[in-house]
């Protein structure tokens, strides 16, 4: 895998970081809702793909971008400040069970560790950023609890079976589901991930649509490329 993505803004050196660019994130950081957000909080940021096109998507914002990986967080603090959008974004080697802001989040983000309960992969870094566990999970509501803003929301993408899961055990620290979307390979296929969307109160009725990726085998859909195309250059 090539260590320099360019996008048509910026650029993501992976170099260093135990998980590389992948669809997940780049999926979140384009379908989040947000009505202007001016705080942007990034948990588990990785190379910190998500907060730099967040940045590009909402140029009022500033993002605070967290890793518990030491290489992630050099990766991502490198990238910010290679960006144009460097004087809004800010990272921090910490986990999200230990961070603590003066500010409140109008928008918050992750792309969490999505393997409960399952075999470790033998790359230690990997596994502390892959594999999660059901403390992290309610550390992360009870954080998010206390620092969105009243009218905020936390956005999440995961697999259908790791949301079924953690909804089945119902620890959401009085955080309400809102609103989810659906992500499938083609049109008439499974979800194989769901973007959640949880807000301090809930609003009725609760709303969800799907989202395909491909038209056909090797052919993106038209919303994906739409999507994609302020972003990739190859679009």
């Amino acid at each position: 895998m090539k260590e320099i993505f360019q996008f048509k803004q910026f650029e993501i050196n992976q170099a260093g970081c135990p998980m590389k660019i992948n669809t997940d994130g780049v999926l979140l950081a384009v379908k989040v809702n947000g009505r202007k957000p001016s705080h942007i909080l990034d948990i588990g940021t990785g190379t910190g793909v998500i907060a730099l096109m967040l940045a590009q998507r909402f140029p009022e914002a500033c993002i605070q971008a967290i890793d518990i990986d030491q290489g992630a967080f050099n990766c991502a603090k490198s990238n910010f400040e290679g960006s144009p959008f460097s004087t809004r974004l800010s990272a921090h080697n910490i986990g999200i069970e230990s961070y603590e802001s003066q500010s409140e989040f109008d928008l918050i983000v992750s792309n969490p560790p999505f393997f409960i309960n399952s075999l470790k992969n033998s790359d230690t870094r990997k596994t502390l950023s892959r594999h999660g566990s059901i403390q992290f999970y309610e550390d992360l509501f009870n954080k998010c609890n206390h620092l969105l803003s009243a009218n905020g929301s936390l956005q999440i993408i995961w697999p259908m079976e790791i949301r079924d899961q953690l909804l089945r055990l119902g620890f959401f620290a009085n955080l309400y589901l809102n609103e989810e979307t659906y992500i499938q390979s083609f049109p008439h296929s499974d979800p194989f991930r769901v973007i959640s969307s949880f807000k301090k109160t809930f609003h009725e009725p609760y709303k969800s649509d799907s989202f395909h990726i491909y038209q056909k085998q090797g052919v993106y859909s038209e919303s994906y490329l739409e999507l994609l195309k302020p972003f990739f250059i190859k679009y």
